[in-house]
């Protein structure tokens, strides 16, 4: 296979997974993003849950009964914000159809495939490179807080066993015996589900870590620069920049996120893709602080312990575009988390706070394929970008080789 040049439009988890990897197939890579540097927009403070068995489509029988609840903002945790444009109602009705079971169950096995390579290819790319970016296997427990939600996951571990996920299901009693510091909160558990073999990692510091091995390979980077088109009708595609810089490359990989749908458009395509706005909070452990990750399914909260710190996530909606941390759904953030783990963390002295869109397609699994010669997607991970990035990445080379 001939070296080519290419440009990789967006520098999140996705994009410096996707250089890195087509650099180590021998590649001359250029990663391009309008942040001042790798790693700043959705990837930069996310759940940090590597959800390797955890691949639930959003859309599925039991979403569909709760839509006239996001839709009104009655769900706190998760929200639909109508827009009456084309792209939306679009999407809106891709997602509907998706909430059919027998999609719910493809898409989600299909994800579960995705997220098995994902596993096998970060952990190569990473040893490869000494990529360190607190890397830890905790295992991770969903409690269930009714009856219904826990008899629904039984059901999802019979069909994931059949796609390779090793789950146990838990009694409240056997769920204190591994994780201790749920014992504040036992009464209130009807199960649990335990996955041993999930890992956390903190995304940004794999992108900057990415981004230097890059540089080693003799890969660059152009940041600060927006990217206002694309360009696929000539010899060689071509990033133009805002400021009207044309540079050309043999391939262009568009995995900018929210924002490759605009970009996309101008090339003739549709790619279906809507923000979800989510949000998170760092502080330090508290005293009760599970040293596994733990996701309340009732409350919608992930927690995570990142080294000494406790990184906390949840809320999300979709079609808000607004980037800001609004004051009242953080304190709705920590509501939840307090009330689903109230010793986990130092609510009272949060180091920081952060919200992200996250790029969501109606089937909840990633578009990776060509859209224009010498152009192709990488984008609509949704709230699995870390999980799926490095399987993602190894599609993306598999497309330029000619062996998808």
């Amino acid at each position: 296979m001939r070296e080519e040049e290419i440009i990789v439009v967006g520098a999140g988890v996705v994009g410096m997974a996707t250089a890195l990897t087509l650099a180590d197939r021998g590649h001359r890579v250029t990663v391009v993003d309008s942040a001042r540097g790798p790693g700043l927009g959705a990837s930069f403070a996310n759940g940090a849950q590597l959800s390797y068995a955890y691949t639930d489509a959003l859309a599925s029988p039991a979403t569909l009964p709760q839509i006239p609840r996001m839709l009104l903002g009655l769900d706190s945790a998760l929200r639909f914000h109508l827009r009456l444009d084309p792209d939306f109602l679009r999407w809106s009705i891709a997602f509907l159809r998706n909430c059919s079971a027998a999609r719910f169950r493809r898409n989600t096995l299909e994800g579960l495939a995705l997220a098995a390579e994902s596993r096998r290819a970060l952990e190569a790319l990473s040893a490869r490179h000494g990529l360190d970016y607190g890397y830890a296997v905790p295992g991770k427990i969903h409690i269930y807080r009714n009856a219904r939600s826990f008899a629904a996951a039984q059901a999802m571990v019979a069909l994931k066993q059949a796609g390779g996920a090793v789950q146990t299901l838990l009694d409240p009693d056997q769920a204190v015996a591994l994780e201790p510091m749920l014992a504040p909160v036992r009464d209130a558990i009807v199960g649990a589900l335990h996955t041993a073999d999930e890992a956390v990692g903190d995304p940004h510091r794999f992108c900057t870590g990415a981004h230097d091995a890059l540089l080693r390979a003799g890969g660059s980077s152009l940041f600060g620069t927006a990217v206002d088109r694309i360009e696929a009708n000539g010899a060689r595609p071509a990033i133009v920049t805002a400021e009207g810089s044309r540079v050309p490359a043999d391939r262009i990989i568009l995995s900018a996120g929210t924002a490759a749908p605009r970009l996309a458009r101008r090339l003739g395509a549709h790619l279906p893709v809507q923000p979800m706005k989510g949000y998170s909070i760092t502080t330090l452990p508290g005293p009760a602080a599970p040293a596994a990750s733990v996701t309340d399914v009732a409350n919608r909260v992930v927690f995570a312990r990142l080294g000494n710190r406790m990184r906390i996530a949840g809320l999300a909606e979709l079609g808000n575009r607004d980037i800001g941390v609004e004051p009242r759904r953080l304190r709705a953030l920590v509501d939840s988390a307090r009330a689903a783990l109230p010793g986990a963390a130092d609510y009272e002295k949060i180091e920081s706070s952060w919200a992200g869109l996250r790029p969501m397609t109606p089937d909840s699994l990633p578009i990776t394929r060509g859209i224009a010669p010498g152009v192709i997607a990488n984008t609509g991970h949704g709230g699995l970008g870390w999980t799926y990035a490095a399987g993602s990445a190894e599609r993306v080379a598999r497309i330029i080789e000619g062996t998808a």
